[in-house]
């Protein structure tokens, strides 16, 4: 059926383009990004759903949109126990201790850049991104204090390497992830792109490190102790990833049912840490009693204190942007059912070349937002070789670090930095990001050569 000139394709794409003009001006608008588009993914959909009855077809839209359903479900679920995972940590004081340590060291501003980034690039492989990028924005911001300039340029080199280390794990962003599940690329596969996301990272810094102002922050001293249990929910997480990857690679099952089943490990721990907190507040209780009932009133028992609860920290996930996902999914999806993704495959990957075409998607990713490039990317589903997908994974991943709009990270810290990080700020360096952009490419064509 040719439904790309139907009247509704056209309205379809229209009303796709008002939804993501609201997300692009979601921080102007104050507008949660969530809201348009999943407006967008039901009214396309009922757009889709009549084009194909109109031509005496009543059941292919159901079963197209129930595959995007459960493509959405498979990476909600991952993400949701993923994002519990760290909300688990960070209750626990594992992040706070890390960012006690770094503003307690009295390292200068050169050295708080240099580690904060390094930080940044190492721990967004297995922790994502947005967190890291969040806690490390944390640091410079109580390190840097009233020294804007500094602020800025340490927010920028945590913004690109959080994206350059996600973009050599599946765990890293949603996009890596989302390659990984479609299984364009096995999980080791992923680790060919460690050396171009090093260089993407390096490159960049150091044309940043020469814009740093020099001298020393005021000398800080913060306390931050780790709850009971820390270490083991890490251990629990670690184990948890190697689940997911067990039974993707041996067992060929879903990475879900591993993330899955390692949150359900950690909410029986939760219940012994609840169990252990009642017992402890019952203990107290017992021994005010004994010194009399002025030691309530004198406060030394908190008859208040809550109990430790793993659903406090799984109502914590980031849930805008697990439904703004779902909107994305069923948007780019509707569209693909008319016809226009694969009218972008022909002429990207047929026109112009799979290479071109996987660089415009980097580019892309910085103007609009790496998922849904990615999602119709994979929704295309070009021929191409293993290399190629590695250099789409590649520049979807760093891409978005050209402008701060480009990534969840990058907006994530223009929030956590108001009015020091900003768009501008950021657009001011851009140039020096693009350099390291293009720095990663040509390495990737030249160090894995072999796989294109």
């Amino acid at each position: 059926m040719e439904l790309t000139t139907h009247w509704a394709g056209i309205l379809a794409i229209v009303i796709f383009i008002a939804a993501y003009a609201l997300v692009i001006l979601e921080e102007n608008l104050h507008l949660r990004k969530s809201k348009p588009v999943i407006v967008a993914a039901g009214l396309i959909w009922v757009l889709v759903a009549y084009a194909f009855m109109s031509v005496g077809d009543s059941h292919t839209a159901e079963e197209m949109v129930r595959h995007n359903i459960l493509e959405f479900a498979e990476l909600f679920l991952f993400l949701l126990a993923a994002m519990t995972f760290i909300n688990t940590m960070e209750e626990r004081g594992i992040f706070e201790v890390l960012r006690a340590w770094l503003v307690n060291q009295g390292f200068s501003l050169r050295q708080v850049f240099w580690i904060t980034g390094a930080i940044a690039f190492l721990m967004s492989p297995v922790a994502d991104n947005l967190a890291t990028a969040l806690l490390m924005a944390t640091v410079v911001i109580s390190v840097g204090g009233t020294n804007h300039r500094f602020v800025a340029l340490a927010c920028i080199n945590i913004v690109v390497a959080a994206n350059a280390g996600g973009a050599f794990s599946p765990f890293g962003d949603i996009t890596t992830l989302m390659v990984w599940q479609k299984g364009n690329l096995q999980f080791t596969e992923f680790f060919a792109l460690i050396v171009p996301s090093i260089v993407n990272w390096l490159v960049t810094a150091s044309i940043l490190s020469f814009g740093l102002p020099a001298g020393k922050p005021d000398p800080m001293h913060e306390e931050a102790n780790l709850q009971h249990g820390a270490w083991m929910v890490v251990a629990l997480f670690i184990m948890t990833i190697s689940m997911a990857v067990t039974f993707h690679n041996f067992l060929h099952l879903p990475p879900v049912l591993g993330m899955m089943t390692g949150l359900g490990f950690l909410k029986l721990f939760g219940y012994y840490l609840q169990r252990r907190d009642q017992a402890i507040q019952a203990q107290e209780m017992v021994e005010a009693s004994a010194l009399g009932i002025a030691a309530m009133h004198d406060n030394t028992v908190d008859s208040e204190k809550k109990y430790y609860d793993i659903y406090t920290n799984l109502q914590r996930a980031e849930w805008d942007t697990l439904m703004f996902f779902y909107g994305v999914i069923l948007c780019v999806g509707g569209l693909g059912a008319f016809g226009y993704l694969a009218i972008g495959s022909e002429m990207l990957y047929t026109g112009l070349g799979p290479s071109i075409s996987n660089i415009l998607v980097g580019i892309a990713s910085a103007l609009v937002d790496n998922i849904p490039v990615m999602f119709a990317v994979l929704a295309m589903n070009p021929e191409m070789s293993q290399g190629q997908w590695l250099l789409v994974t590649l520049t979807a991943g760093v891409g978005g670090s050209m402008l701060s709009i480009g990534s969840a990270a990058g907006v994530a810290v223009m929030g956590q930095a108001r009015g020091i990080y900003t768009f501008f700020a950021h657009l001011k360096w851009a140039w020096a990001v693009v350099i390291g952009y293009v720095a990663s490419i040509a390495v990737h064509f030249w160090v894995n050569a072999g796989a294109f």
